[in-house]
């Protein structure tokens, strides 16, 4: 077999066999094709596309070019759930705990953030203690014992991914769907939950700025985990401003809990509410109706608050948090920005929100790079909210004053403020199935 003939075909648009896509990721891996092979292959993907078998075949390829995780000695449906990306997304924690409160069994491995978007092991590692690397023996055990643990996503993970991704990001091939979706899904299923719950986000903070873009991509990866027999579904729900109010890792986890304790943000805990009652659907719980009444007590009784304390001490946290989130840390200084007129708040470029947070120094620009735990923005006011000059707009946190004037030009950037009121509109956007 040779690489020139593989590249050929795709750029001919004849579909591909699963020997020779498995060939190609073998290949690539070892190092036998080079990379301006490998370029030329995907730039052909990106003029001519997969077909499902083609983009399940080579998921899968990717997937078991690493650890496949064995999830088999967990007792009962181990459900996972995963974000395409967005800012102040911590969804996570909160139907992670709400589900296993109810008795879903969640086995999650998540990522860090990168860019705009934060992660999910990021927020957690502000919590003072927290173990987010564990071995599989103890994940499997915690799992067993408390239904619940979220940890880091193993080296060995999918490294056809993580080779290609690199490839990608500086060969202008990011921007296709059977790309995205082989990527996020090769991870997903080397990670062995058995239905998987994808959080497809859309809008000015999301890698998918239209509907119709996050529908196709929401169905590439259905499609690709039903193939290779998981039970996947999609959400697909709104970025075009941020998630909850707070954006930073401790601010997040801040409000995690509050969300827990049943005074959180209304956008977020009805997308929280919505998804883990998906889950647990897909968990053999009940039908939806039954798994909604389920996680609405869960979180009204403070079951999934207990859930959380739980899951932070198992993974080696300080559980106190939980009561008094002030032990999360606080950054040395505040800034509040003003509104420098009167109006209503009618859109928000949440890309922009997010880099401004960055910019404060609660998210990474390069990987591995470093965070300060306690940076953030903490949003009084979002879209579809009225404001008047002098209202507050935002409390900036940082540990060094003199990041405030540049996050504060980007966040007042990112707001438009006009005469006419305008509505949020709904969060939850559709499901594909």
């Amino acid at each position: 077999m040779r690489m020139y003939d593989v590249i050929l075909k795709k750029r001919q648009g004849i579909e591909l066999v699963d020997s020779e896509l498995q060939w190609l990721i073998q290949g690539y891996v070892a190092g036998d094709i080079p990379d301006y092979q490998m370029s030329a292959f995907l730039m052909a993907i990106i003029f001519k596309g997969m077909t499902p078998k083609e983009l399940g075949a080579f998921t899968m390829a990717m997937a078991h070019s690493g650890d496949m995780v064995d999830l088999s000695a967990i007792k009962g449906v181990k459900v996972d759930k995963h974000s395409t990306g967005g800012v102040g997304d911590k969804t996570t924690l909160v139907i992670a705990s709400l589900v296993a409160a109810c008795g879903g069994v969640v086995a999650k491995m998540s990522g860090r953030g990168l860019g705009h978007t934060g992660g999910t092991i990021d927020k957690m590692e502000s919590i003072p203690g927290l173990r987010t690397e564990l071995s599989e023996e103890e994940f499997r055990n915690q799992v067993n014992n408390i239904g619940v643990a979220v940890i880091g996503q193993s080296s060995n993970i999918a490294p056809a991914d993580k080779k290609i991704y690199a490839l990608r990001d500086v060969t202008a091939t990011v921007d296709s769907i059977p790309l995205i979706a082989s990527s996020i899904m090769s991870k997903k299923l080397a990670s062995g939950a058995d239905a998987i719950l994808l959080d497809v986000k859309v809008g000015s903070g999301a890698f998918m700025k239209t509907i119709d873009d996050a529908r196709l991509l929401a169905q590439a990866m259905v499609d690709i985990g039903n193939a290779n027999g998981r039970i996947v579904k999609a959400v697909i729900t709104d970025m075009d401003r941020p998630l909850g109010q707070a954006i930073g890792n401790a601010l997040e986890i801040a409000e995690v809990i509050q969300t827990l304790k049943g005074y959180g943000p209304q956008d977020l805990t009805h997308e929280c509410l919505v998804m883990a009652a998906h889950l647990l659907v897909m968990s053999e719980k009940g039908d939806y109706d039954t798994c909604y009444s389920m996680v609405q007590t869960a979180l009204q009784n403070g079951a999934g608050l207990a859930k959380l304390r739980e899951l932070i001490v198992a993974q080696g946290g300080n559980g106190q948090i939980v009561d008094d989130s002030s032990l999360l840390g606080t950054a040395q200084f505040a800034y509040d920005i003003r509104s420098s007129k009167a109006g209503y708040i009618t859109h928000m470029n949440t890309e922009a929100c997010g880099i401004a947070s960055v910019m404060l120094g609660a998210g990474r620009t390069v990987k591995d790079g470093p965070i300060d735990m306690t940076a953030g923005i903490l949003m009084h006011k979002k879209t579809g909210d009225a404001v008047v000059a002098g209202d507050v707009l935002a409390t900036l946190y940082a540990n060094d004053e003199s990041l405030f004037e540049g996050a504060e030009t980007a966040y007042v950037q990112a707001l438009t403020i006009g005469p006419e009121e305008s509505t949020a509109g709904e969060t939850i956007l559709g499901f594909v199935e």
